[in-house]
């Protein structure tokens, strides 16, 4: 078994910039890519296996045609989606629903609840992280009165924060945020507020207050995650979240760290430095921008150099 690197797919946005290119020498598509799809099974992007036994398979495909990669993992779709944010301006203002809602009223598609790494960010950046309405009644009022200020939770970010973003959260990422975002595998977004922009056809670009309010969760309820650390020889884990939808933890590797898999896969991204990759008597570069599974029967393995790679799993 070898571990699975993956092509990630790119979309232009409206907010979009170019650090994916500066910053990560990604091939770009345009001077507004705002997102980097890095693994993804979802029908709206997914990622292609690199090289190697299975190169030029859709993760989609390997998902259903060779479940013993995943461990034979019970789940109707792959069920998480790994993206890296470039956000030159803000994003809008929005809300996903949960998997309840999505079966209901999205074709089936699954709730979203994800989670933030800030990758790194500007002075003075902050993101948008709830509200402050305690009834629905007034919520609506202060959407209703374009009470946005009044509204809207600002919180100042800085390099290294992570913040845990459950279905039904008012959120946005700010100008001059580059994330890390781990989410469950769906593309459903309700957006309640766009700063009146325009798009490139100079057309205001379309809300979703109904849903929006539906599934919104008030007043705003914060879910904090017990993040830790654990020093081991070779690098730190760090431990951001257990939900019942994916764990997060990020490997700080400053020589040479050992590592045993105990679920049924893994999936990771390579966010800083270089090094490599050692699996039996193989050997694979690791550098930053990397996106790579690793299926459960590798069990054992090494990771050598000085980089920081963002794993998870279900």
């Amino acid at each position: 078994m070898e571990p699975i690197f993956l092509e990630p797919v790119f979309k232009e946005r409206i907010w979009g910039g170019t650090k994916l290119r500066d910053e990560f020498n990604y091939e770009i598509p345009s001077e507004h890519t705002g997102e980097c799809w890095g693994i993804s099974a979802h029908p709206h992007g997914q990622s292609i296996v690199k090289a190697g036994t299975y190169k030029g398979m859709t993760l989609g495909e390997l998902w259903s045609e060779k479940p013993e990669l995943f461990s034979f993992f019970k789940a109707t779709a792959f069920p998480l989606l790994t993206k890296i944010l470039d956000a030159r301006t803000d994003l809008s203002v929005q809300v996903h629903p949960d998997d309840e809602y999505g079966r209901n009223y999205e074709n089936g598609e699954l709730g979203k609840t994800e989670c933030w790494y800030i990758i790194d960010c500007e002075p003075g950046a902050e993101i948008i992280f709830g509200h402050h309405a305690q009834t629905k009644q007034e919520f609506i009022n202060m959407i209703e009165n374009g009470n946005w200020d009044q509204l809207l939770r600002r919180v100042p970010v800085a390099k290294g924060d992570f913040f845990y973003v459950p279905s039904g959260t008012i959120h946005a990422i700010g100008a001059g945020v580059m994330i890390l975002e781990t989410q469950q595998s769906s593309d459903t977004t309700y957006r309640v507020y766009d700063y009146d922009r325009l798009d490139q056809d100079g057309n205001k670009r379309e809300l979703h207050l109904e849903k929006a309010i539906d599934v919104s969760t008030i007043p705003h309820q914060e879910q904090q995650q017990k993040i830790t650390s654990e020093e081991l020889e070779g690098g730190t884990v760090t431990t951001f979240a257990k939900t019942e939808y994916f764990s997060v933890y990020k490997w700080d590797v400053n020589s040479a760290m050992q590592q045993e898999i105990t679920e049924p896969f893994l999936i990771c991204s390579v966010i800083s430095g270089e090094g490599e990759l050692v699996v039996g008597d193989n050997s694979y570069t690791l550098q930053k921008g990397d996106h790579f599974l690793l299926p459960g029967s590798l069990k054992n393995f090494k990771v050598k150099g000085k980089l920081s790679i963002i794993v998870s799993h279900p």
